[in-house]
């Protein structure tokens, strides 16, 4: 089947979108599907080209995330490559303005075409200082889903609620981990002795990007008061990148900071760490969470997301109510007293079956019931 894939951040990029939409791109040109993918050319490429495999389009920088880039629309274009490589069917995996376009000529020109829910637009307009603007954004929203045959989700759960917010066609789609990637097996020794600890000192990691939306001060301050009368205070580590960093390096002295981390860095990084805290309220799903657990690390955070569907509470980690804005606090102070008791080997076959050609299998087939028309409806 020959697919097109239309995605305004892609690898080297380091985020969840982008990483998703590669594993897609690469598992299903595997399976045996021609992919054109269409994405926004990133700093230092050459001017904008074409070819069966990829066509690049003018983008301009992200404001607040000067390394990532929109897609600026380019509709005449975009046409003129979709008659020229009439795919079967079509993908959209962002909203912004090359979405938009994308979904317009497919639209025009009869493709059928499936759009992806990754990012909480509407909740991430509160921490920017847009809240008025939240039923603008939703509007948005809802209009771009509703012009595609469906829109793909990860859970059941973002399903219902894009449910309530007017989105009317989505088909589940779960996500992939890479267990051969990410895995206990890569824990070293030399690795966790640069962090300054032992083999009994617990080390809690964090890993993903430092913004204003993933509610990372109560992180902070769950582990702060973790440390408090504590023989053994565990070590936080810190991997990822973004606009806040440097504020919270300079409020919090006593974390270790390791920055952008990618391949085997990242997965030795996970292998060292004991547990993984992730207090974001903002996922759509949240991949790190289960490379965490590929890494056999147990998972504290909210009941939402990829944690509310993949952890087990009280096993494979602890689960705060996602309608209790403290109970991370409480999840954590379980997490220090009941570590030892947590199912590591559990955690890690929680999603061995998670496989990511599996899943772009599964898209695949998502993708050629368009053709039809016929409903795979979450």
């Amino acid at each position: 089947m020959k697919l097109a894939i239309v995605s305004e951040t892609y690898t080297p990029e380091i985020n969840g979108v982008a990483l998703t939409v590669a594993s897609l791109v690469d598992n299903l040109s595997r399976l045996g599907h021609d992919v054109l993918l269409i994405r926004p050319r990133q700093s230092g490429e050459p001017v904008d080209t074409t070819s069966p495999q990829e066509c690049t389009v003018r983008g301009a920088p992200i404001p607040g995330y000067s390394n990532l880039r929109f897609g600026l629309p380019s509709p005449g274009r975009m046409r003129k490559v979709l008659t020229k490589q009439r795919p079967d069917a079509m993908y959209v995996a962002t909203e912004g303005p090359l979405g938009w376009a994308a979904v317009q000529a497919a639209n025009a020109l009869g493709i059928p075409v499936a759009t992806g829910f990754h990012t909480r637009f509407d909740i991430y307009s509160e921490h920017y200082g847009f809240g008025f603007a939240m039923p603008l954004v939703e509007s948005w929203l809802r209009r771009f889903h509703n012009r595609a045959a469906t829109t793909l989700v990860p859970t059941r759960a973002l399903a219902e609620e894009l449910e309530q917010l007017g989105v009317v066609n989505t088909t589940l789609l779960e996500r992939a981990v890479d267990c051969k990637r990410f895995s206990p097996g890569y824990r070293c020794r030399e690795v966790r002795s640069s962090w300054g600890v032992n083999d009994a000192d617990p080390v809690w990691l964090h890993v993903g990007r430092l913004a204003a939306e993933k509610n990372l001060e109560q992180m902070f301050s769950a582990w702060q008061l973790a440390c408090q009368d504590n023989e053994r205070p565990p070590r936080l580590v810190i991997a990822g990148d973004g606009p806040i960093r440097q504020g919270l390096q300079s409020r919090h002295p006593d974390v270790l900071f390791l920055g952008q981390q990618t391949g085997i860095d990242l997965a030795r990084t996970y292998a060292c760490a004991d547990a993984f805290l992730f207090p974001s309220r903002s996922e759509t799903f949240g991949n790190v969470v289960l490379e965490a657990l590929a890494s056999g690390l147990p998972v504290v955070a909210y009941d939402q997301a990829a944690a509310g569907t993949f952890v087990r509470d009280g096993v494979t980690g602890y689960l705060a109510p996602s309608d209790q804005r403290n109970g991370f606090q409480q999840a954590v102070s379980k997490l220090l007293n009941a570590n030892a008791s947590l199912d590591r080997e559990y955690a890690r076959l929680s999603v061995t079956r998670l496989r990511p050609i599996d899943v772009a299998r599964r898209f695949a087939e998502i993708l050629r019931s368009l053709r039809g028309g016929e409903s795979m409806a979450a």
